[in-house]
């Protein structure tokens, strides 16, 4: 699973836990979107978490 290239966001661990309260793992995975977008060195393809984008973070390329 990749991360997101501003922020670093990544799927983090937790519990699935039952109404017997028996708790099996389970990942909670950030929306990462496959965009193209401008960096230093030129447009580039990478992954970008939705919060990243909403906040205007990244900029597209067209």
């Amino acid at each position: 699973m990749a991360s997101c290239y501003v922020c670093g966001k990544k799927k983090v661990v937790g519990h699935n836990v039952s109404h017997a309260n028996n708790k099996t793992k389970r990942y909670f995975y950030p929306n990462l979107q496959r965009m193209k977008i401008i960096t230093e060195s030129g447009p580039k393809r990478v992954s970008v978490c939705t919060r990243c984008l909403r906040s205007g973070l990244v900029k597209k390329a067209l």
